[in-house]
């Protein structure tokens, strides 16, 4: 029988260096700026899913444990967007978006059974979910306050015609804002035709069918599009109404 699972070894590690080289030298040769990022969040990934690994099967022993993990990942991905947004009052602004997209998609699909109802079940769920809304939150709220910088006469201009403060942001800063939904919908309009995300294959390797790992996938990718359009929708609030700010 075919081998269908990652092989762990030597060359697993080298064909990782050899991709983290490749796109340090293509961000170098490119001169993006990023090369020493490249390198140091690789990295990160490395010793995080080796902690993440060996802390794995403890955390699914409880549902308390289960929760205090999810919880680590909310604060983790906040502190991440506030990093990305560069918000004047810290991190906290941040939580709000994120927890609102991934806890109603989470919801909803946890609830009405789609997924059981187990820690091995929803933390992953709750991981995946928790990531696109991060991205959706960073997105949208760099845009909307870059926006508002780059076209500050035109909301100035707004204000004199008598609009609200809120309402002079969101006319400047809407359309922007929802490009942070740009990805997860490219991503779900070409998958299976461009891409095999990772649910799909996920499941294939686990031994899945492919009516299931496409009913996998077609779950995630829809409740991704739920939690990011919600994130991006509240956090586009937060910049209107003055409670995320650029540093000044």
């Amino acid at each position: 029988m075919t081998q269908a699972t990652i092989v762990i070894g030597p060359v697993l590690a080298g064909v990782l260096a050899l991709l983290v080289l490749v796109a340090a030298a293509a961000a170098a040769i490119g001169r993006l700026g990023v090369s020493r990022a490249v390198v140091t969040a690789s990295v990160r990934a490395v010793v995080q899913l080796a902690l993440v690994s060996l802390l794995i099967t403890a955390v699914l022993r409880s549902w308390w444990s289960t929760a205090g993990f999810v919880l680590l990942m909310l604060l983790v991905a906040a502190a991440t967007s506030a990093r990305r947004i560069s918000t004047l009052r810290r991190g906290w602004p941040a939580i709000a978006p994120i927890a609102a997209g991934a806890g109603v998609a989470g919801t909803v699909v946890v609830a009405t059974g789609t997924v059981p109802p187990t820690e091995i079940a929803v933390l992953p769920i709750a991981g995946i979910l928790i990531g696109g809304a991060m991205t959706a939150t960073s997105l949208s709220g760099r845009r909307a306050l870059d926006e508002l910088r780059d076209r500050r006469g035109e909301y100035e201009a707004a204000l004199a015609l008598g609009f609200l403060p809120r309402d002079a942001a969101l006319e400047v800063c809407r359309p922007s804002a929802g490009q942070a939904l740009l990805p997860a919908l490219d991503q779900t309009r070409t998958v299976g035709l461009v891409t095999l995300p990772g649910a799909f294959v996920g499941v294939l390797l686990g031994g899945g069918s492919a009516v299931q790992a496409g009913a996998t996938q077609l779950l995630v990718l829809v409740g991704l599009l739920a939690a990011e359009a919600i994130a991006a929708a509240v956090m586009l609030e937060l910049v209107a109404t003055g409670l995320v700010r650029p540093r000044k």
